[in-house]
C-alpha cells in the first residue's frame, strides 16, 4: 500500500467526521474559531489514534490471519463502506438534527469516538500490510482535522446539503479500495 492510496482512504474515513462537522455547524450557535478548531482536533486527534490500535491488536494475531490477509483487509473495508452508504440510506429524515446546540466537549469526545471506530478496523488492515502506521496515522488525522475545520464552516454557511453525499462517497471508496486489494491478491 503507497501514501497515495493511504490519502484515499484517509479522506474516505474522514467523511464521517466531514458529516458530524457539518451538523455541529449548524447546530452550535456562534461557533468561535476557537471552539471549530476544538472539534477538527478531536476528530484528526481520534482518527490518528484509533488505527494505531487497531494495528496493535491486529499484529498480535497476524499468524492466525496472514493467510488470509486479503479476504481480512477487503472484508472490513467492504464491511465498512457498506456501513456508512446504509446508515445514509435507512438514516431517518430526523427533525431533531440539533438536539443538542451547544458546545458541549463531552459530546464531542463522544461524537469522536464514534466516528473514529472505522480508523481502527483500519489499523487492523494495516497491520497486515508493510507500512509505516505512525505516518499513515499522521496522515489520517492531519487530513481529518483539515476535512472536520471545513466541514464545520460548511455546516454554518450552508446547512446539511452536503452530509449525505460525503458519506456514500466515503462508503464508496472504501468498498473500491478493498475490491483492488482483494483483486490484486491474484494478479
Amino acid at each position: 500500500m503507497n501514501y497515495i492510496e493511504i490519502v484515499i482512504i484517509a479522506v474516505a474515513l474522514a467523511m464521517d467526521a466531514f458529516a458530524a462537522s457539518i451538523t455541529k455547524g449548524i447546530c452550535i450557535k456562534n461557533i468561535s474559531k476557537k471552539q471549530i478548531f476544538i472539534i477538527a482536533l478531536f476528530f484528526g486527534g481520534f482518527q490518528a489514534f484509533m488505527p494505531i490500535i487497531g494495528y496493535i491488536f491486529g499484529t498480535r494475531f497476524i499468524d492466525i490471519i496472514s493467510k488470509f490477509d486479503y479476504i481480512v483487509a477487503f472484508s472490513l473495508l467492504s464491511i465498512i463502506g457498506i456501513k456508512m452508504i446504509l446508515e445514509v440510506v435507512l438514516k431517518k429524515d430526523e427533525g431533531e438534527l440539533c438536539k443538542i446546540n451547544q458546545f458541549i466537549i463531552k459530546d464531542i469526545f463522544y461524537l469522536a469516538i464514534a466516528t473514529s471506530i472505522d480508523a481502527l478496523a483500519i489499523g487492523v488492515a494495516f497491520s497486515l500490510t508493510q507500512i509505516n502506521i505512525f505516518i499513515s496515522s499522521s496522515i489520517i488525522g492531519i487530513i481529518t482535522f483539515i476535512i472536520s475545520f471545513i466541514g464545520v464552516y460548511i455546516g454554518r454557511r450552508f446547512g446539511d446539503k452536503y452530509e449525505k453525499r460525503a458519506e456514500i462517497i466515503g462508503g464508496l471508496i472504501l468498498i473500491f479500495l478493498g475490491l483492488r486489494i482483494f483483486i490484486s491478491h491474484f494478479i
